[in-house]
């Protein structure tokens, strides 16, 4: 018997780690999820980051950092996604950029973001991008992983040295993306648990 199957469903399913049929879906019809731009993906990731700070009861602080070639990355200052390790010693990563998120995705009253369009989950950004890296960093370890078009390259891969614990998703739109590019000023505070800065590089 697969041991994930016995874990408890939290935002996401744990007992897979990719569901190729929920990603080709969001592609299919990709124009209800671009709506919003790079901007509403932003905030997809934004909105994870304020439910971390508020699990752990402080205010957070999180980083957007935008380029050039239109690549973001939003970097917090959490706990790090969530991480469990299988009987056999495997790090499993809580499967978010490739697994619907259970309590949005596809729900008629899913919350709304600050941009008025509701919200999904982070595998709406990762299905849409050609390139997505996802690292967190915890108390028992940090570990990265490249996703294209929300399916991951390989395995979870550790990384180092160790530095404060938090998340950083590092994604690339697809160019011909369409809609809000940046955040606007009410963004910025619109998460009562977090705390927002802009970078450019």
């Amino acid at each position: 018997m697969n041991e994930r199957l016995t874990w408890t469903v939290t935002t996401h399913d744990w007992s897979q780690d990719l569901d190729r049929e929920h990603l080709a879906g969001i592609r299919s019809t990709a124009d209800a999820y671009r709506a919003g731009g790079r901007r509403h993906m932003v905030l997809e990731v934004l909105a994870y980051a304020d439910e971390e700070a508020e699990s752990i009861g402080r205010v957070g602080h999180a980083v957007v950092t935008t380029r050039a070639d239109g690549s973001v990355t939003v970097a917090d200052d959490g706990r790090g996604t969530d991480t469990r390790t299988d009987d056999q010693g495997r790090v499993i990563r809580k499967p978010v950029m490739a697994t619907r998120d259970v309590r949005f995705f596809d729900v008629p009253d899913a919350p709304l973001l600050p941009d008025g369009l509701p919200r999904r989950g982070m595998s709406t950004v990762a299905a849409l991008c050609p390139l997505l890296v996802h690292e967190n960093h915890r108390a028992t370890g940090a570990w990265s992983q490249t996703y294209r078009y929300g399916i991951p390259d390989g395995e979870l891969q550790a990384v180092g040295p160790a530095r404060p614990s938090g998340t950083s998703v590092t994604f690339r739109p697809d160019d011909d993306l369409r809609g809000p590019a940046s955040l606007v000023a009410d963004d910025l505070t619109a998460f009562p648990w977090l705390r927002v800065g802009l970078r450019e590089e």
